[in-house]
């Protein structure tokens, strides 16, 4: 049926369904003759057994989701692996998407490919409309494609940063519609940015005959993402969503999925693919999908939400602890921020030598925001990089509920998260006495003079 079992397979079941597919190449044929060029040969047993001796990759020159006659198991890899991918997509809040395909490059790459096919449909269109997100590979994207980014500043409404609706209509009249290659929107980001307006930005895209492509990072893995997307394409127009594979399904970094509304879009952007590609992506995420099958996705996915309830809960409580807060982005359904009001005030550099030494204490993926840093990507000058707004009003540390954390994963976070607070409270104590004294001292001294 190409759909993701139920139940997932153990693991010689799945090892015997690839020694299957396999021998359908002709590189494992008994008395292949290979005179081409490339033959599927590998110099490496090591390297073969690592592959499932799955050699040929995917598609042909011309399409990466052709059919190549001379790899009919890697063929139908491909095939099955769209398929199942298209299936959990759908389990997972888009029941209207009609095509997606695995792409061996990671988001930001995928990202370019759409916009170089967007390119063939609107030639003179040099602009794309970009409401902010610090992150350099979603703007890079963009660049690479070789089209000018019109960066659209958020709006502060309370602690959040969200889409400034007003700014993206004004900019698509100053500029012209028929100059502006798309909108580029975002769901997954870091806290206080919250997911962009996709239901409004969509009726604008609608509205102006605009294409509309949404970096969709990590959000398969949230159901508020996956609904923005599903709203966004039945109200108005999403052209594309792009998601990573390494961060919605646990797999190596290197591949992504590139999905649609419009399956003749869809397939314009795998054609735009030069040559043939990697089926390492494919072949991880079609492993990883069917040892878990949807139950065991959903139940992942269950956790990741139970775990963000818990880790929102603990931390606002040691944020309470050391006279910070937890920031309210109830719009942000994966990201935390917890200011860091006081640390800046005490010291500078305090702000990132927090960041420092979580990283020290092997705390991974918290990241630490002071104000005022400024970044140059590109020839672009962002003003408060990382902080998605020029002047936010305080440094903050970010953390993630993300598919796999576990509550091991929190309490050890917050264990050590809490210890290096308490060890800048006390060396601010200490530097607080020292001034003391040191003022009492002076002022002695200036009595006896």
């Amino acid at each position: 049926k190409g759909k993701c079992p139920e139940d997932g397979w153990d693991e010689s079941t799945i090892e015997l369904f690839l020694h299957e597919l396999a021998i359908m190449d002709s590189n494992n044929f008994l008395g292949n003759c290979g005179v081409g060029e490339r033959e599927g040969r590998v110099a490496s047993g090591l390297v073969a057994r690592r592959h499932y001796r799955l050699i040929h990759g995917i598609g042909r020159s011309g399409d990466i989701s052709a059919v190549q006659p001379k790899a009919a198991g890697s063929s139908l890899l491909n095939k099955l692996t769209n398929s199942v991918v298209l299936d959990v997509i759908k389990l997972a809040g888009v029941r209207t998407v009609t095509s997606c395909f695995v792409v061996p490059m990671a988001t930001g790459m995928s990202l370019t490919l759409c916009f170089l096919t967007l390119r063939h449909k609107r030639p003179k269109a040099k602009y794309i409309i970009w409401p902010r997100i610090d992150q350099k590979s979603c703007f890079k994207s963009m660049i690479t494609a070789g089209f000018e980014p019109v960066v659209i500043e958020n709006v502060l409404e309370g602690d959040e940063l969200r889409t400034d609706l007003e700014a993206v209509e004004a900019k698509i009249k100053a500029l012209g519609a028929e100059n502006i290659l798309c909108v580029h929107s975002t769901t997954s980001c870091f806290a206080p940015r919250v997911p962009d307006r996709l239901e409004e930005l969509a009726v604008i895209c609608a509205n102006y005959d605009i294409p509309h492509i949404v970096n969709n990072a990590y959000g398969v893995q949230s159901s508020k993402c996956m609904h923005l997307i599903q709203q966004g394409a039945r109200v108005g127009r999403i052209d594309a969503f792009v998601q990573s594979l390494d961060k919605n399904f646990m797999v190596p970094v290197g591949g992504a999925i590139i999905a649609g509304f419009n399956e003749s879009f869809i397939q314009e952007i795998s054609k735009m693919y030069p040559g043939r590609a990697s089926a390492s992506p494919s072949l991880d995420v079609l492993i990883t999908l069917l040892s878990l099958g949807t139950s065991g996705y959903k139940k992942l996915l269950k956790e990741r939400k139970e775990m963000f309830s818990y880790l929102s809960s603990e931390l606002k409580k040691l944020a309470d602890n050391h006279n910070e807060r937890l920031l309210d982005t109830p719009h942000n359904p994966i990201s935390l921020a917890m200011s860091l009001k006081n640390l800046d005030e005490t010291n500078d550099a305090a702000v990132t030598q927090l960041g420092s030494m979580l990283f020290t204490r092997q705390v991974s993926g918290a990241r630490v925001v002071p104000c005022g840093s400024v970044q140059t990507v590109n020839n672009y000058t962002f003003k408060g990089f990382m902080s998605h707004a020029n002047d936010y009003s305080c440094a903050y540390l970010n953390a993630a509920s993300a598919i796999g954390i576990k509550k091991q994963d929190v309490d050890v976070f917050l264990k050590r998260l809490d210890k290096c607070l308490k060890t800048f409270r006390k060396e601010a104590k200490q530097e607080k006495n020292i001034n003391e004294i040191s003022d009492a001292n002076a002022a002695t001294e200036q009595l006896e003079n």
